[in-house]
């Protein structure tokens, strides 16, 4: 499956080429959801990877209004990084990179507990959405492959809530 309406049609998940939406592997969290995908085939030439899409409550998009430098200087922070951690521990992450990348801030991020991955944080119909990539091995995702899977996961999210 490569799309699915989520929040009664608030929002559409939708996979970038090559990933589809794992079926039943997702939650709903009173106003947000979160998803998973992976690739649709283990015959896909497709990187190997697994992208996590979250979706915040309505209105939650307004966090994008501080702006790159805003965004950069929260993420790289003690609590930022504490929000990234999976552990919820700042000194388990480190901020490789933070960049913006059109309507998207994009992170680079090392967390002990689960090594490095992609995160592209953006806001879609009002509700503040990210998507992260990462090896399903723990494994860094080869270079320049990561940003390039959150940025075609973000296009792609775009497109199937244009309008």
């Amino acid at each position: 499956m490569r799309s699915v309406a989520l929040l009664d049609g608030a929002l559409i998940a939708a996979a970038p080429a090559g990933y589809c939406l794992a079926p039943g592997a997702g939650r709903r969290s009173g106003d947000g959801a979160v998803v998973l995908m992976g690739r649709c085939s283990a015959a896909s030439t497709a990187e190997p990877a697994v992208l996590t899409l979250s979706v915040g409550p309505a209105g939650s998009a307004g966090a994008m209004t501080a702006g790159g430098a805003g965004l950069a200087a929260y993420f790289t922070s003690a609590e930022g990084r504490a929000a990234l951690s999976r552990e919820g521990r700042a000194g388990d992450v480190v901020v490789l990179e933070a960049v913006g990348s059109g309507e998207a801030f994009l992170l680079h991020v090392r967390d002990r507990a689960v090594g490095d991955y992609w995160r592209a944080v953006t806001g879609i119909r009002g509700r503040l959405v990210t998507v992260s990539a990462s090896r399903p091995d723990g494994e860094a995702l080869a270079e320049g492959k990561g940003r390039a899977l959150v940025e075609a996961a973000v296009a792609a999210l775009r497109r199937a809530n244009a309008g």
